[in-house]
């Protein structure tokens, strides 16, 4: 079908997506994706559920990196939700200080602590309801926890994975928890940790915020918002972040089959 342009010219009229086509197209990016991140993994550091709750809420605002580097000394200090939730604030807030917002970060992971230790028994509970209660937890942390730490399937919204969803045109809602929702519909429930980690990986590592590396992208042709950044092969690579670049990942300690794969483990604070 087409139409006549003011110079009389004929231009192609573009087809409305079907939702069967859009299904079918959203779940070949995610096979795609995961042949190109088949070591895709929480970029945080964590030994334990409690462990990964902190180190998720120390995350707003800041990058995984800085939330490694940081870690460590937090958990030799406070290994326990009892032990943080007696902790001096002021000393908390001298470890977290390099993550940002630290006194809202201290006030947060020493409150959820608390909870935890009044409430479960010192234990992270295995349920939505429960840690959506728990002081600076929302549901994207709370699917992080769930889907990390308990394997229950989860969707985490966070700004990569809600960025590239639109540039996508899987959805067109901005809230979260909508975004959530809309996405959840277009896969099975067992797809949707893995294909978090896979969105978000894309998102850092090829199809940045201001610019795409749109000429070594591996979904380029299953992506209607190609050519919005550079698509010069060589150019392109030259956006390329972590293992992609060949640079470090985000990790002080990543899984084995990263570095299996040629990632490198990120260096810890004050080094380098």
């Amino acid at each position: 079908m087409t139409k006549k342009t003011p110079g009389n010219k004929p231009v192609a009229i573009k087809k409305p997506e079907s939702r069967t086509a859009l299904v079918r197209r959203a779940r070949r990016i995610n096979r795609e994706l995961a042949e190109v991140y088949p070591y895709a993994h929480p970029e945080l550091d964590f030994e334990n559920p409690f462990q990964l709750l902190v180190a998720t809420v120390l995350s707003a605002q800041t990058t995984d990196l800085r939330v490694n580097q940081t870690t460590p000394a937090l958990f030799a200090k406070y290994p326990t939700p009892e032990d943080l939730a007696a902790a001096n604030p002021e000393e908390v807030e001298e470890i977290l200080r390099p993550c940002g917002f630290f006194r809202a970060k201290t006030r947060s992971v020493i409150g959820l602590s608390k909870a935890l230790t009044e409430e479960f028994d010192g234990e992270v509970p295995g349920r939505l309801e429960d840690l959506v209660k728990l002081p600076g937890v929302g549901r994207k942390t709370a699917f992080v926890v769930l889907g990390n730490a308990f394997g229950r399937p989860g969707i985490t919204a966070d700004t990569h994975f809600m960025r590239l969803v639109r540039r996508w045109q899987w959805t067109e809602e901005t809230d979260p928890d909508k975004i959530e929702a809309a996405i959840g519909a277009l896969f099975p429930k067992s797809d949707w940790t893995d294909l978090s980690h896979h969105v978000i990986w894309h998102g850092r590592r090829i199809c940045h915020a201001r610019k795409p590396a749109c000429g070594a992208c591996p979904i380029a042709p299953l992506c209607p918002a190609y050519g919005e950044g550079e698509t010069d092969p060589e150019k392109a690579k030259k956006l390329l972040k972590y293992e992609k670049g060949g640079f470090p990942g985000q990790r002080l300690n990543p899984p084995q089959a990263y570095l299996d794969a040629g990632g490198r483990a990120a260096p810890p604070l004050g080094a380098g």
